[in-house]
């Protein structure tokens, strides 16, 4: 096999969990064929670029073996070299104040302590 579609290459190397994701993917814009936006049909070859946008982060992928059969992981890691940029890192600062969800209504004290942090951030 020499070429296949987009949206099952996607599929077929876990890029998305299901073919109608990988689809929808194509569809909604988030798929690109050697910078040129890809429609599910698009046809692929070995040697291609694919960058795709995933919920984490963009992934650019460049294809080494054609399949558009679902793998295990180890063999689809073989078929596809990773040029994607490292994530960047997330600066979270923790919440000072934190409650429990099922704790139920917050008490007086609790609403002040929260007045408190708002008031002074």
């Amino acid at each position: 096999m020499d070429s296949t579609r987009v949206d099952k290459w996607l599929w077929a190397v876990r890029v998305y969990p299901t073919r109608s994701a990988s689809t929808d993917a194509c569809h909604g814009g988030h798929v690109r064929v050697n910078d040129r936006p890809a429609k599910p049909s698009t046809t692929v070859r070995a040697g291609d670029r694919v960058t795709a946008t995933t919920r984490a982060h963009e992934r650019v992928l460049e294809i080494v073996v054609i399949i558009d059969k679902r793998v295990g992981a180890p063999v689809a890691a073989t078929c596809l070299i990773d040029h994607s940029p490292p994530p960047e890192p997330v600066d979270r600062v923790p919440a000072p104040f934190v409650r429990d969800r099922a704790t139920g209504r917050p008490t007086k004290r609790d609403r002040r302590q929260l007045d408190r942090f708002r008031s002074n951030g």
